[in-house]
């Protein structure tokens, strides 16, 4: 290679060699947020809230990295933390009304709702056509129960958005609250006339069926809330409590079973599972799910109570005993309790102990009833007490909340909800497959990533860390994040002192893949950008390459730091760049599975979703066995309307291991039913 040429390599090794570690202060902070935002994106939180870091201590005054470690410490759950930050970044610019609104879901999300309010008055006075900031300031106001001024603000959202249901079927729950049902009736007719698929209206006017005790269509309106939107536990078991009221006993325990497999803690469906079980005679597994409760709720009396009654039913004296004994302890004049004891005590043979039990009652001078248990019977199963009622003549009765919680589930309208990628779309494509420092991990034991050009260079002498091909980056925390960091420092310092040119890629390429794996997409970038210059045949520098721009792309780095109201678009002149250097790499190595796979990836970016089956579909032809070829392949046909084709592959990925792709069967299944 001519010496004049290799000074420019050189160079361009110089301008492009940003170390994450100890030539940290060499980066500017635009890069630093770049790179910061880029983890982000890709929910790798901790090294993200590292490079904030940085770029806080370098320059303290900007706004924006408070703002975005505030939102990665929102997505950790850090919610005092990302209050602390977003206020700090608010203290700095005052002006941006995005960051008004995250503070305000902080301040929610700690149940300080009026401090939540606060914040959102001033997102609205910087811009009063946010809808989903009215729309959060109402709910706030129904948590502390202002219902005059949500029904206020809700009148004036009508008159700005007329066609948004959620409004009405809003204005209804507040007249619920109220317990005004005419007019609650009046607006969800409202709701359902606009939007007969919103299920939170069908689980209001089945609230208001309840308290009319109109069971049946109590039940019909349950039912449709839970087609429409199957996860809702509440509607599993409020449907339960109605299907008992109809004597429908086998759908009521079906209910209390889907509760629980949807939330396993649930008290009042195994509590009320645990009743249904007794009402049927299946005392074993009602003590299974006492059990459970007294589990969690070590002092939940009444459950203690069931549990002796049942272990005294079904023979087993010594564990009513010890039920009942800690009963007594608590209130020493329950005489049944006694009563009962004392018999268990005499099928023991212990019968001074069960004298004791009978004089304490003899001494009371109890009229005959006492110690006699009622029966079992159909109408005590329909009644019902509250949770925190202590009141044994009520052991066998339903149990409902103390107070009544709105059947609206409050859902905050805002971009934040949820993971970063999950905003624009419901289902995503999985991720493009890619270089690694670490081996291929989806789930999918039964798969392993090969490619012979990732072979060749593990083989070769220059490789200083073995490469592998994976299809979703994971997640590194801080102690790997300083592993990685320095070894970029010492590939940096090995390619200094490196002469010879051809001996620089591997370590090029080594380094571009660490940088990959600290989101540092423009080092990386650059540092392939040099490889291709030094060898244009190279395959890897392509692939990994093209990789950087789609993610580069995904993020949306180009915009700007504070417009999150369509957050992180892709960049169509990036994409278009990727989708160069991956054909480039298909010219290289039209065997590679895994390239065409990526460059279906690029194209379903840019909805060019005929080009993306082709390109899936030869993947599939070179490999069989790539799950997430199948998964694309099928989200590629359901957005091209063949939903059949589509659901068959999903189906595909499915069988391989893939398991992600049963949910989205469902989904897409029951879409294609209501059709």
């Amino acid at each position: 290679m001519p010496r004049a040429v290799f000074h420019k390599i050189v160079l361009a090794l110089i301008i492009s060699h940003m170390s994450v570690g100890a030539a940290f202060a060499q980066f500017k902070t635009d890069r630093l947020m770049m790179t910061g935002r880029s983890a982000l994106y890709y929910e790798d939180y901790v090294l993200s809230i590292q490079y904030f870091n940085q770029a806080i201590n370098a320059k303290p005054y900007l706004y924006e990295p408070w703002f975005y470690r505030g939102l990665a410490k929102f997505y950790l759950d850090d919610f005092s933390g990302a209050e602390a930050d977003v206020s700090e970044a608010i203290k700095l610019n005052p002006y941006i009304n995005n960051m008004y609104e995250l503070r305000g879901l902080c301040h929610i999300r700690q149940n300080k709702f009026a401090d939540a309010i606060t914040d959102y008055d001033h997102s609205l006075k910087l811009n009063p056509h946010n809808q989903g900031n009215w729309y959060n300031r109402i709910l706030c106001r129904i948590e502390l129960k202002d219902y005059d001024k949500a029904q206020c603000e809700l009148d004036t959202m009508i008159v700005k958005w007329k066609k948004f249901p959620d409004s009405y079927s809003l204005k209804a729950e507040i007249y619920l609250q109220q317990k005004d049902t005419v007019e609650a009736d009046k607006w969800l007719d409202k709701a359902l006339e606009m939007n007969p698929y919103n299920s939170e209206a069908w689980t209001a006017r089945a609230m208001i069926a309840l308290t009319r005790k109109k069971w049946k269509d109590a039940d019909a309106y349950l039912s449709k809330a839970i087609h429409l939107k199957p996860q809702v536990v509440g509607n599993y078991i409020n449907r339960a409590m109605v299907r008992i009221n109809t004597n429908n006993l086998r759908g009521a325990m079906s209910d209390y079973d889907m509760a629980i497999q949807l939330n396993p803690e649930n008290f009042l469906a195994h509590y009320n599972r645990g009743l249904l079980r007794v009402q049927i005679g299946d005392d074993n597994r009602a003590i299974e799910d006492f059990d459970f409760i007294i589990k969690n709720e070590p002092d939940n009396l009444m459950a203690i109570y069931n549990r002796a009654l049942l272990h005294d039913k079904t023979g087993n004296p010594r564990a009513a005993i010890s039920d009942y004994s800690k009963l007594i302890d608590i209130f020493p004049n329950f005489w049944a309790g006694l009563a009962a004891r004392a018999r268990c005590y005499r099928l023991l043979g212990m019968t001074a102990k069960a004298e004791l039990d009978e004089f304490r009652i003899f001494k009371a001078q109890m009229d005959k009833h006492v110690g006699i248990q009622p029966r079992w019977t159909k109408g005590k199963i329909k009644q019902l007490r509250k949770r925190s009622e202590i009141d044994f003549s009520k052991y066998d009765q339903i149990v409902v909340e103390d107070e009544e919680k709105p059947v609206h589930e409050f859902k905050y309208k805002t971009e934040y909800r949820g993971r970063v990628q999950h905003r624009q779309a419901e289902d995503h494509f999985m991720p493009m497959y890619a270089l690694s420092t670490k081996q291929y991990s989806n789930g999918v034991k039964s798969y392993q990533a090969f490619s012979e050009e990732v072979e060749r260079y593990n083989n070769s002498k220059g490789a200083q860390q073995k490469l592998y091909v994976s299809c979703r980056q994971q997640k590194i925390d801080a102690t790997e994040s300083r592993q990685l960091t320095n070894f970029t420092d010492s590939l940096s310092k090995k390619i200094e002192q490196i002469h010879d040119s051809h001996a620089l890629v591997p370590l090029l390429i080594q380094r571009a893949v660490a940088y990959t794996a600290l989101y540092n997409l423009d080092a990386a970038i650059n540092d392939l950008i040099v490889c291709l210059q030094i060898d244009s045949t190279a395959i890897l520098p392509r692939w990994q390459k093209g990789v950087c721009e789609a993610m580069l792309a995904n993020t949306g780095l180009s915009q700007s730091a504070t417009d999150m109201a369509n957050t992180y678009p892709a960049n169509a002149l990036t994409i278009e760049k990727a989708i160069d250097d991956t054909n480039e790499a298909i010219k290289l190595s039209p065997a590679n599975p895994y390239l065409y796979y990526n460059r279906a990836n690029l194209y379903a970016m840019q909805n060019n979703y005929t080009k993306a089956i082709i390109d899936y579909t030869k993947a599939i032809e070179l490999n069989s066995a790539i799950p997430e070829a199948y998964y694309n392949r099928g989200l590629a046909r359901i957005h091209a309307n063949n939903i059949d084709a589509g659901i068959q592959d999903l189906s595909t990925a499915g069988e391989l291991g893939l398991y992600e792709a049963y949910g989205t069967i469902k989904r897409y299944t029951a879409k294609k039913n209501d059709k």
